[in-house]
């Protein structure tokens, strides 16, 4: 394992860097995803029974949906202005996925810069003593080559599955929470 990455060169910090960030939002995503803190029990218990005046005023606000009935038990909104307020909630949940995208788009780029590098280096060597390239030349070209192309793969590709993971995460819960919108348009026209 040491052997890849010292053979990727200068391209193992970006490359790194790429590894962390994808690391790092899929584990803080995952978390923040959480039924728990998206959409409590006791919220949705309250809305269902219609009984939303039960729903904390700082407990409530810790979770999305509970700042969604906070604003529309505190601001009385149109239907329009509540459903625009619940997109914004969404919106919010999306946080950082971008990072993730650029990850997925660019660490199999950088892999390959690596690898049209580490070629490059071999066709130099060749090129300069006119024969046959040096052997320790070769083999740092070529080790440059194929490890950042395998590291660069070993990131995007750990990225794209946290990254539909996420996607299709946050499809369920803004259908969740679209249903519980809904549901408070209900109870304020029976008010």
């Amino acid at each position: 394992m040491h052997d890849i990455f010292t053979g990727a060169g200068v391209f193992v910090y970006p490359l790194g860097l790429f590894s962390f960030l994808a690391a790092y939002v899929i584990i803080e995503r995952c978390l923040a995803l959480r039924t728990s803190r998206v959409m409590p029990k006791e919220v949705v218990d309250a809305i269902i029974s219609g009984a939303v005046e039960k729903v904390g005023e700082e407990g409530g606000q810790t979770s999305v949906l509970g700042r969604i009935v906070y604003f529309c038990r505190k601001t009385n909104p149109d239907p329009e202005t509540l459903k625009a307020f619940a997109r914004l909630e969404i919106a919010r949940l999306e946080r950082g996925l971008f990072i993730l995208e650029i990850v997925i788009a660019g660490a199999p780029l950088l892999g390959l810069l690596g690898t049209i590098t580490g070629l490059a280096q071999v066709f130099s060597a060749q090129v300069g003593g006119g024969g046959l390239p040096d052997k320790a030349a070769f083999i740092k070209g070529i080790s440059l080559a194929l490890s950042t192309t395998m590291v660069g793969l070993c990131i995007a590709i750990p990225a794209i599955v946290g990254n539909s993971y996420l996607h299709r995460r946050l499809d369920l819960l803004a259908t969740r929470l679209d249903m519980g919108v809904e549901r408070l348009i209900n109870l304020g026209k029976r008010r």
